[in-house]
């Protein structure tokens, strides 16, 4: 008998005005190739959210907003920009509740800041004012396009997957992980330093990349085959459960 597709929890990103919660169509797009059953998660009172998160098989956090650098014990930089605390509280307490129960997560962009938070990380609030002599992160190429290289740690589950120790990826962001967080290490780096991957120290999935993988399936393999690892390490998560 075929085995279920396993359920994939996408956390949603909130708007204020016109209020809505929402996730960019690629992640959907990109989740389904991989066999894997997108469901998207809103904002709800913590108790609800806690008693949904179990029917998921992974977690999957999106690119947004920056986080509230009250969250990570800082005050905010002039150039940190919008912030919302009840998108923070929902990624957060998904990405804890993943961490804390084992569930595979994949995190993109905000994502990869999102959990290395949860784990007690810290960030780099703004790349061009806070690093000595950056590159350009924020791209104004075709957002499909890799527009930098990033050199991957030899041994890292990020280097089994992109088969080997270097990789071009597109570029979004001012912020990135500064501290990396309890249970997690950096799986690559930009050429200035930047920390463009983190990964968990364990053999169960936990990955955050800081580029955009979704918007690159189309034009670069390995981007699809993070999104088929990832649902596959939530299938065989799935298929061990009494």
């Amino acid at each position: 008998m075929r085995a279920r597709m396993p359920l994939i929890g996408v956390v949603c990103g909130h708007q204020q005005d016109p209020e809505r919660y929402y996730v960019n169509a690629p992640y959907i797009y990109a989740l389904e190739r991989a066999q894997g059953v997108p469901v998207l998660i809103p904002h709800m009172p913590k108790e609800m959210l806690l008693e949904i998160l179990p029917m998921f098989a992974g977690i999957l956090l999106p690119g947004g907003i920056d986080i509230d650098p009250t969250r990570f014990g800082e005050q905010p930089h002039p150039r940190c920009g919008q912030v919302d605390p009840i998108w923070d509280e929902l990624d957060l307490t998904a990405a804890k509740w993943a961490l804390e129960n084992g569930v595979p997560i994949f995190a993109i962009c905000r994502g990869i800041q999102v959990l290395n938070v949860a784990a007690g990380g810290t960030l780099v609030q703004d790349i061009p004012s806070q690093v000595s002599d950056p590159i350009k992160h924020q791209q104004e190429a075709p957002r499909w396009y890799a527009t930098h290289d990033i050199s991957i740690q030899p041994g890292s589950r990020l280097a089994e997957l992109a088969g080997g120790r270097a990789l071009r990826v597109n570029s979004f962001h001012h912020q990135a992980v500064r501290q990396v967080g309890a249970g997690l290490r950096v799986a690559a780096s930009a050429p200035d330093g930047i920390i463009e991957a983190i990964e968990g120290t364990t053999s169960r999935f936990v990955l955050g990349v800081q580029w955009h993988p979704e918007l690159m399936v189309d034009h670069y393999p390995t981007a699809q085959k993070l999104f088929d690892e990832f649902v596959q390490a939530a299938q065989d998560g799935q298929e061990s459960l009494p």
